[in-house]
């Protein structure tokens, strides 16, 4: 014979009823915030896409260059390589988005062992993909100004005083980032 569930019985079987649904939603939308990280996934494939174009741009000027060789006096050829070069750093840039980012932010590249593993990628954060970005951003912009000055005949004034100052802004913003990276290392490793 089944016995009648006391009402104490009944109210402790509410509330850990009640309680297991309070654990769920948070569970839940946790879950959802964490797996929303997938969505950066499109945006990291199209950035490959931007590669291959880029790559593509590369082999373009690069056939430029050599068919029109007999032509060009040696700031042209000049200018073709810091454009050459140029393309060749934003590609690194690129690789370094897509790769540093994907594995900070979505998830782990499964490249363990792997011979053709790119060193840094072995101890990449946010941190040091910050300051490898910054550190290439420079280059680029150090490109382009390279560029600007050898090509200073046919440049306007006030452009090339702006891309000097948009350099210098680009090194300023590098530097700040860095010592605020010092500083907060420092802060969380002064108690190990």
């Amino acid at each position: 014979m089944e016995q009648p569930i006391q009402p104490s019985q009944h109210n402790t079987k509410q509330k850990r009823h009640k309680s297991r649904q309070r654990q769920a939603a948070p569970n839940v939308i946790s879950q959802i915030i964490f797996a929303s990280r997938w969505l950066q996934l499109p945006i990291y494939l199209g950035l490959i896409v931007v590669q291959g174009l880029y790559a593509y741009k590369f082999m373009k000027s690069l056939w430029e260059l050599m068919t029109n060789l007999q032509s060009m006096d040696a700031n042209m050829i000049m200018l073709a390589v810091l454009n050459l070069i140029d393309v060749v750093m934003i590609a690194n840039l690129l690789v370094m988005v897509i790769v540093g980012g994907y594995e900070i932010f979505v998830s782990k590249l499964r490249t363990k062992d792997h011979p053709d593993e790119p060193e840094w990628l072995s101890h990449v954060n946010a941190s040091v993909l910050k300051v490898k970005l910054s550190m290439s951003i420079i280059s680029i912009s150090s490109i382009h100004l390279l560029q600007t000055f050898v090509n200073a005949a046919n440049m306007d004034e006030k452009t090339m005083m702006w891309q000097l100052f948009l350099h210098l802004g680009f090194l300023v913003s590098a530097v700040a980032m860095a010592y605020t990276d010092k500083i907060l290392y420092s802060t969380s490793h002064k108690g190990h």
